[in-house]
């Protein structure tokens, strides 16, 4: 273990794999320490996107042999974890203020989007339903906007949620 200042350019390239990332992330969550199998039972289930009992015997493997013979090492090299493989444990080292700004915020904690899809179309049909109820010759025009008002920013947040999830499939395929 290497007890000197990381530089920026080490820090990326320490940081660049997800499952670094991930084991950090998970330490931190622990409180600074964890087992093993505990660290791969979670990376595993942040991977396939499954919770942690669906995890399958082979993705596990798959994430513990890749963190023992590769990650661990690497970020006990950095300073950044103390791992004794003999015992399976791993210790997040004090320097976590550091590379704090390389990690992933919002792992395992993703926004409800159906609630935003939800308050948006909400918006939109009150819009859509005042409009409807207004009285005088103006009745069609507020209608008319409402509903394009509605339309854009409906569409407006279905483009923000697809640009962020490209692992999304589509039936007849991406266009892009």
């Amino acid at each position: 273990m290497s007890k000197h200042e990381l530089s920026q350019a080490e820090l990326f390239d320490v940081f660049s794999n997800a499952r670094r990332r991930r084991t950090v992330q998970f330490l931190k969550r622990q409180g600074g320490t964890c087992d093993l199998t505990a660290l791969v039972e979670r990376v595993a289930a942040w991977e396939n996107d499954v919770p942690p009992d669906e995890v399958t015997r082979t993705q596990r493997r798959r994430v513990y042999i890749s963190l023992y013979q590769t990650h661990l090492p690497m970020l006990e090299d950095h300073g950044i974890v103390d791992w004794d493989p003999d015992a399976h444990t791993i210790k997040l080292l004090p320097s976590e203020d550091v590379f704090e700004p390389y990690l992933d915020r919002n792992l395992g904690s993703e926004k409800p989007w159906h609630r935003l899809y939800l308050a948006v179309s909400t918006v939109g049909v009150a819009a859509f339903a005042m409009a409807w109820l207004a009285i005088g010759q103006s009745a069609a025009a507020a209608l008319i906007v409402a509903l394009t008002v509605s339309v854009v920013v409906f569409a407006i947040a279905f483009v923000q949620h697809v640009s962020r999830r490209p692992d999304l499939d589509f039936p007849l395929g991406r266009t892009s």
